[in-house]
């Protein structure tokens, strides 16, 4: 019942990890928050866009009509536009980026848009968005990592369900090093270099100022995960589905302060995984043998 009165819808995106490596933008930078901000604000509004045209042809949502909820659709759709404003007022000199100036500009024109259909037409689904886990699918769709996720590992192995193992490597990285100025001959050999001889061989050939860009999950402080995940949270109906990676070294006293953190953040939703807290997980970066 509740499903059919309020029709939530949950759009997410896969990649974004991969996108910023393919830009060459650090996954812990403030550019690369802000950029993610502007794709996650845009996408929401547009997607209130267009179920406020579905709600002119087929009607709003059956709850839309229950005293006082259509106010608090308004309230909502003007809170998400006061975020995308003080988003885009926060770009500054160290996290300025023309793609997240574009795409939070476009953002704020298409939340005044949203705002305009709901008082004509109301909206056609009560919730629009949320960052689903994405998993496999990632995989089956040619995605180097999953949600809103950074890379596990530039090299890493997948436990499958049936036994076995495949070793996934990287394919953004071609991508990002052309963006960071390496020539042909260049990318060739640190490509290979990654293939062959690992991780700590390819960031041994990598100009200094490049290794953040590469940098993957548990390379990143449990800071930069919640970080990014606050950047995108107000500009989403729902709530993130995302690891935030911790050593094994984690204390207790750590992960209390991670939610803490979270919490003041904004965030809705958190899950903590310390390395090797499982016997077994689906993603590592090296090869488990059995009798080590």
């Amino acid at each position: 019942q509740g499903t059919k009165a309020h029709r939530q819808l949950g759009l997410g995106y896969a990649n974004i990890g991969a996108s910023l490596m393919a830009l060459g933008v650090p996954y812990g930078s403030p550019e690369g928050r802000s950029i993610v901000a502007g794709i996650t604000s845009l996408m929401t509004a547009r997607a209130y866009v267009q179920s406020g045209h579905i709600a002119a042809k087929l009607g709003p949502y059956e709850a839309w009509n229950i005293e006082g909820n259509a106010e608090a659709h308004h309230k909502v759709l003007f809170k998400h536009a006061q975020d995308n404003r003080i988003a885009f007022n926060r770009l500054a000199v160290a996290d300025y980026n023309p793609i997240a100036e574009e795409l939070l500009s476009v953002a704020a024109d298409t939340w005044d848009r949203a705002q305009d259909i709901a008082a004509e037409s109301g909206m056609r689904n009560a919730q629009a968005s949320v960052i689903a886990p994405t998993g496999t699918i990632s995989f089956l769709m040619d995605c180097d990592t999953t949600g809103i996720e950074p890379d596990f590992s530039l090299v890493k192995y997948k436990s499958l369900s049936g036994g076995g193992m495949i070793t996934i490597v990287n394919r953004t990285v071609p991508l990002a090093l052309k963006s960071l100025g390496y020539d042909k001959t260049q990318v060739a050999e640190l490509v290979d270099t990654l293939e062959t001889s690992g991780v700590e061989a390819f960031m041994a050939g990598l100009k200094e100022e490049h290794k953040d860009v590469f940098k993957t999950a548990n390379d990143l402080t449990y800071h930069e995960h919640i970080d990014m995940m606050a950047a995108a949270q107000p500009f989403l109906s729902g709530a993130i589905s995302k690891t935030v990676n911790m050593p094994s070294t984690a204390t207790v006293e750590d992960i209390k302060e991670a939610y803490i953190y979270s919490w003041r953040s904004g965030i809705k939703a958190l899950a903590i995984y310390r390395d090797g807290s499982k016997g077994a997980q689906p993603l590592n970066v090296k090869v488990e043998r059995k009798g080590e």
